[in-house]
């Protein structure tokens, strides 16, 4: 079983892929909650270290699916707070 998923050469964190997946399927609205986005954040944090992976899924995740605005600006400030402890 791999942690990863390749898109375009490089290697993401398929569990967060899969997380963000399931979350724009939810309510068919194709869009990441706030409760999805902090199912994301606990995921990431997880292993309470922000690994490159991580970091680049993240990326990705942001920039390839839709989120609420509510829920990116939610998103964004953890992960940044967080980020800087690690």
């Amino acid at each position: 079983m791999s942690y990863y998923k390749v898109i375009d050469g490089k290697k993401y964190d398929k569990e967060l892929l899969e997380a963000a997946d399931k979350a724009v399927a939810g309510k068919n609205d194709g869009r990441i909650s706030e409760a999805d986005a902090k199912d994301l954040y606990e995921k990431v944090v997880d292993g309470n270290a922000y690994t490159d992976i991580e970091k680049a899924t993240v990326k990705y995740i942001r920039d390839n699916y839709k989120w609420t605005e509510k829920a990116d600006e939610w998103f964004r400030g953890e992960i940044r707070r967080w980020a800087t402890t690690k």
